[in-house]
């Protein structure tokens, strides 16, 4: 087993964190060789509020996916999100300084370096610089420049923006767990990796992660990125409405949202009655699943609109910005019943729920095909790319420096004075006369 085709995802939840080892098999399919989950307890809405329990958490999760797998790992790639992410589009160009000859990878690299140099706001940090459309001398609406000829190279660019404090104590925590940090992603960007066909991305789709501490939007048209926003609520305020609306404890109350839970009130019945255990010898507590349904549907509808909002503002409505391919609903709030059929009557779009499992091997482990692991497959198949990426750059490298030997070597032969056809035969004479004597 070569290990430096392997990687390793790491999900920093709010609920959980999530560890995933794998590597890609003959079909370029993700075959997961071990995963590690643990309570996440230092994250709060997505950030890092308590370093010792994250610390705690991080290595609890990455020791039991050490010991499934049998693999030592040294670095991950992670996921980001919370409140402070902000996104903004800008555009960029630079001259190359010979427009004869034709634009490579390194021009494009250039001018998304010229981007990361933005001057941000006071303890801001750019995480992500992603190019949508370039331009060549005014040359509109090009998706891959390399290989053209031109002087001026222009691109529009989407920007994701974070906290430096967050984003430090986030590389802090995995530096105390024995780990390197591969990467940095963000998470909507992570699970559209993992959820999302590439028609879909063409036809223009918004997925919606509704994790247990944020909720997180990436829309994508003609296979770009076009929009990413974080929400600040998630699974979480809908259990503490449940744990406040029926005076029960937050495990009793996460318990009963995902037994019984349903975001749509209409379809029970005022006789169907759930029956908890009350604490310490009193008497247990009856709970109608029609109330318990609209306590959960008030929470829903309130972060569906909020994300919906998000939508409008990017313009879905305009004929050049429709999403065709509707909504894509993934995370551990994705689980919840009926949440397809909210969503689809809140926002009058198509919608569907996201698996990571067309991205995973045929012999994975069914549970980890739920859409509270997309945001973890989407870092491993993020940490994987880059291992396949930097492989190819090698490969290029040691082909130029080849090529560069096989022209040195050419180039020494034709320097070598060649002898005339007279001098041949005249040392072929002299030699004759040599063993004659």
């Amino acid at each position: 087993m070569e290990h430096n085709d392997i990687s390793v995802g790491l999900d920093i939840g709010t609920t959980k964190i999530v560890a995933m080892i794998g590597r890609r098999n003959e079909y370029g399919k993700i075959e997961l060789l071990g995963t590690g989950k643990a309570k996440s307890l230092g994250v709060h809405r997505g950030v890092v509020n308590n370093i010792t329990q994250t610390i705690q958490s991080i290595q609890m999760a990455v020791d039991e996916a050490i010991a499934v797998s049998g693999i030592k790992i040294t670095e991950a790639v992670v996921g980001i999100a919370g409140q402070h992410i902000r996104s903004l589009q800008h555009s960029d160009y630079i001259t190359r300084p010979n427009s004869e000859e034709v634009i490579s990878d390194e021009d494009l690299e250039k001018l998304e370096k010229q981007v990361y140099k933005l001057v941000m706001l006071p303890g801001e940090e750019i995480i992500h610089v992603l190019p949508q459309e370039f331009k060549v001398d005014g040359q509109a609406e090009i998706t891959e420049p390399v290989g053209m000829y031109g002087g001026r190279l222009e691109a529009n660019f989407h920007v994701v923006v974070g906290q430096v404090s967050s984003i430090r104590n986030i590389g802090r925590c995995i530096k105390s767990a024995g780990l390197n940090l591969a990467g940095i992603t963000l998470e909507p960007l992570a699970s559209a990796e993992a959820v999302l066909s590439t028609e879909e991305k063409e036809a223009g789709v918004a997925l919606i992660d509704i994790g247990g501490g944020t909720t997180d939007l990436a829309i994508f048209k003609n296979g770009i990125i076009r929009h990413t926003a974080v929400v600040p609520f998630g699974g979480n305020v809908i259990t503490d409405d449940i744990k406040e609306g029926c005076s029960i404890i937050e495990k009793q109350a996460e318990l009963l949202k995902t037994k019984f839970g349903s975001a749509w009130p209409g379809e029970n019945k005022e006789n169907e009655i759930v029956s908890i255990p009350g604490l310490r010898g009193r008497d247990p507590k009856e709970i109608t699943l029609k109330n318990l349904s609209k306590i959960i549907n008030a929470r829903v509808i309130e972060i569906v609109e909020q994300v919906f909002l998000e939508i409008k503002n990017y313009g879905y409505e305009e004929s050049k910005k429709k999403l065709i391919a509707g909504i894509v609903l993934t995370g551990g709030g994705a689980q919840l019943k009926h949440i397809k059929q909210l969503v689809e009557y809140i926002t009058g779009m198509d919608t569907r729920i996201g698996y990571p499992n067309e991205n995973l091997a045929g012999d994975s482990d069914e549970s980890l095909s739920s859409p509270q692991y997309a945001t973890a497959v989407g870092l491993l198949m993020n940490g994987l790319n880059k291992i396949e990426k930097a492989k190819l750059q090698e490969q290029q490298i040691e082909n130029e420096s080849l090529q560069e030997e096989e022209n040195a070597v050419k180039e020494e032969i034709k320097e070598i004075p060649k002898k005339s056809i007279f001098e041949k035969w005249g040392d072929k004479f002299r030699d004759f006369l040599d063993n004659a004597e």
